[in-house]
């Protein structure tokens, strides 16, 4: 319970936050490889797929039980209203074999079902990197654009609010979670020079059921070239159903502005039970997102001497007035 009102805090916090800003990417902004989200919405009118085949294994030596078999990730992103806002719809559908061994002759059960299915809005709630100047490109030093910045520590800061919709007697969710249930989340980045990236999720999931869930992700992400990345990410899940500490590492490489492909390795350090994951997915995005035409400088410039120029006419016309009123007063005296 302490979790949840720490959590609740967080999101009401942020909500009343009014340093909103955004930021959209000529190139694609994936929440994939790994499992977090970032902090940054995908803009205007961006609709974004990511999806991800994966095989899975299990094995829980105290229990004497095995699970082997293969899933898919799947979400949708769209950004509408606000280039801060997005909606989204992710899930995980999963099909795996249940062996039990715990018997001289074993026992296999098929399972299949939904692991989750939520409909959510993200809201980026605060940019540090908006409207910094000094945070452009060296063009002259190479150096320079790879020194620490203190201000890199100031991270972007997103909320996002969702629901769960959950099918009555599935494998995968606690005994009698069915229906919708809550799901919120404060999610922050860092942009660090010499591209890396932190980006950390605190999340209640399930939140008001039997069955509360809390996680917290935090990955690292490091661009090796303009198309390469690689990244690490460590995510810690507790509740009463599973609890565990996960980590993965893996890649993804830009083909195009609008693609992307990646790979990663999910695994464990417990046997209660011990998991391997080998997961392979893509991105693509359709990008009908239109930015607002700045003013150039000399637009800038023309407009500042135009109100300088009303100014100075004013100021002359008042000191006209107030000569034609002396004379005025000079000839009533004669």
């Amino acid at each position: 319970m302490n979790a949840y009102k720490s959590l609740l805090f967080l999101l009401i916090t942020a909500l009343f936050s009014t340093d909103g800003f955004a930021q959209y990417t000529e190139v694609i902004n994936s929440n994939r490889p790994g499992v977090s989200r970032s902090a940054f919405s995908v803009g205007i009118n961006v609709v974004q797929f990511e999806a991800g085949p994966y095989i899975i294994n299990e094995k829980h030596t105290p229990l004497n039980y095995e699970v082997s078999g293969f899933g898919l990730d799947y979400a949708i992103r769209y950004g509408f209203l606000f280039e801060e806002l997005e909606v989204s719809f992710e899930g995980t559908y999963q099909n795996d074999t249940f062996t039990d061994n715990r018997s001289f002759i074993s026992q296999e059960t098929k399972r299949s079902n939904f692991k989750y299915n939520t409909i959510g809005f993200k809201y980026l709630v605060f940019d540090p990197y908006k409207n910094a100047e000094e945070d452009k490109p060296n063009l002259y030093s190479w150096k320079a654009n790879r020194q620490f910045k203190w201000k890199s520590l100031i991270p972007a800061v997103a909320v996002y609010a969702g629901a769960n919709f959950d099918t009555k007697d599935n494998p995968y969710t606690g005994f009698g979670i069915e229906g919708i249930s809550p799901k919120v989340m404060v999610a922050t980045q860092n942009n660090f020079a010499g591209g890396w990236v932190l980006v950390i999720n605190l999340i209640g999931d399930r939140i008001a059921t039997d069955f509360p869930e809390y996680q917290y992700i935090v990955t690292f992400t490091k661009s090796i070239n303009e198309k390469f990345v690689v990244f690490g990410e460590t995510q810690g899940i507790k509740s009463d159903f599973y609890a565990d500490n996960l980590f993965r590492f893996g890649g993804a490489y830009l083909f195009g502005k609008d693609f992307q492909l990646d790979t990663a390795l999910t695994f464990n350090a417990k046997d209660t039970p011990s998991v391997f994951g080998v997961n392979f997915g893509a991105s693509y995005r359709l990008d009908f997102h239109k930015d607002k035409k700045p003013e150039n400088d000399m637009i800038k410039n023309l407009r500042k001497q135009k109100r300088q120029t009303k100014d100075e006419l004013k100021k002359l016309k008042k000191k006209g007035k107030k000569k034609d009123d002396s004379k005025d007063d000079d000839s009533d005296s004669l």
